[in-house]
């Protein structure tokens, strides 16, 4: 997997934390679904970790669907953890921990049940990330989770290709090596499925324009450290330009929906 400097993910979604919630409708679409698969467990969880929590937009269902459960929010940005606070105010069960996935700072089995939201394909490291999930999981406890795949922006990643040859757009994990990542950190019986969304813009620099309110620009670290020129983008804006449907230019994304549990412990001899 591309490999991506935490730094600047951090700073991206600190300054986008304001424009987040509105411009991230794509985001609420896929939480909304992805709360929908808890409906399809029997876990009443007594502590549940919102890990990537952004401006805390699921810790309302959360609390509403686990009425007994004590919430921990989670974000690296700590503007995000702002937008949590100030829209979330009278929710006594929830804690709130400027935090990166990579380094938890919690004690092990300390939770029942995580849920994240689209937050592991902005982790530097995903093999980490899930080693600590697992860790900060009881046994027989939940990793409820999405992350983008590999088909994600394909459209853009493509026009960047026949400008340059920079990184512009990431690459992001198949779902067969995610489930082999889950696997490999100790999770038990690891379900993974896609699902393709195609959203439409009047134009390149509209899109562009969706990604950087939502904290989506680029932070490969081997990312063009200099501004990108007016030529090379009505060169990137021509080539995508052969795409048009109906007055509309799509953009493709490949959301990948993981379910994984942790084992029982074995009993001591």
């Amino acid at each position: 997997m591309q490999a991506l400097d935490r730094g600047a993910v951090r700073r991206s979604f600190d300054r986008a934390a304001r424009a987040y919630e509105p411009a991230a409708v794509l985001q609420a679409e896929v939480e909304a679904r992805l709360l929908e698969r808890l409906e399809l467990t029997t876990l009443a969880p007594a502590r549940i970790l919102d890990l990537g929590t952004g401006p805390g937009r699921a810790l309302k269902p959360l609390a509403r669907h686990f009425r007994k459960s004590r919430l921990v929010a989670a974000d690296i940005a700590s503007a995000m953890l702002g937008e949590a606070r100030r829209a979330r105010p009278r929710f006594r069960r929830v804690g709130f921990v400027n935090a990166a996935a990579e380094a938890l700072p919690f004690a092990d089995a300390s939770f029942e049940l995580v849920f994240s939201n689209l937050t592991l394909q902005w982790c530097p490291d995903p093999d980490r990330v899930f080693r600590e999930v697992r860790r900060v999981l009881d046994e027989r406890s939940l990793f409820l989770f999405t992350s983008f795949g590999p088909d994600t922006l394909r459209e853009l990643r493509e026009a960047w290709r026949e400008v340059d040859g920079h990184s512009h757009v990431h690459d992001f994990a198949d779902m067969h090596d995610v489930g082999d990542a889950l696997v490999r950190a100790g999770f038990a019986e690891p379900v993974m499925d896609v699902e393709h969304f195609t959203v439409t813009y009047p134009s390149v620099r509209e899109l562009m324009l969706d990604l950087k309110r939502i904290g989506a620009r680029n932070a490969a670290a081997d990312r063009p450290r200099v501004l990108t020129g007016r030529g090379r983008l009505r060169a990137v804006e021509a080539a995508y330009e052969r795409l048009r449907e109906s007055g509309r230019l799509p953009a493709t994304y490949e959301v990948v929906y993981g379910t994984a549990w942790t084992p029982v412990a074995l009993p001591r001899r």
